[in-house]
């Protein structure tokens, strides 16, 4: 058990002769006990920041585990959305190249219909211009001819086929 200041101040020690001075031994225990005293003191007021700071030292190690178990959540938050966004994105482009397929493909059978029609008309401007000039050769050929009251029953009714038809 360590020495207390009233220990050290209640010490009596034994009288013998030739000792030493007893006024100079007790201004002696007076200053140790001082200093012992404040020694003491300093000890507990150590001791107390010690206490402090190791409060403290734990307040700081729960929010550091608070940041890292934080940082880590937002880390697989962050690895939650960008796998979403990878996954929207696909489903995006996905969607777009069905729908690029989609106009390509209508484009395609409208360029197949514009392009029957185009020949469909091609031929019946040809028949209507083989028809024209025939309906022309003949009109030809009645001027050519000198009277034009003499003219065919027959003929007069193919001319008419030829000019409707």
């Amino acid at each position: 058990m360590p020495l207390t200041p009233l220990d050290i101040h209640n010490k009596e020690f034994g009288r013998r002769l030739r000792g030493y001075d007893e006024d100079e031994v007790n201004e002696f225990l007076d200053q140790v006990i001082k200093d012992y005293e404040t020694i003491i003191r300093e000890n507990k007021e150590l001791q107390n920041q010690i206490l402090n700071m190791q409060e403290k030292l734990n307040h700081f190690s729960n929010i550091e585990e608070t940041l890292s178990k934080t940082i880590i959540v937002a880390q697989e938050a962050a690895d939650e959305v960008r796998s979403n966004a990878k996954k929207e994105a696909q489903l995006i482009i996905k969607e777009a190249e069905k729908n690029a397929d989609r106009i390509i493909n209508d484009s395609l059978s409208k360029s197949r219909k514009v392009s029957v029609e185009v020949e469909e008309l091609k031929k019946q401007a040809s028949i209507f211009r083989a028809r024209f000039r025939t309906l022309v050769e003949a009109q030809l050929e009645l001027l050519s001819q000198d009277d034009w009251r003499t003219l065919d029953p027959g003929q007069h009714s193919e001319l008419e086929q030829l000019s409707r038809g």
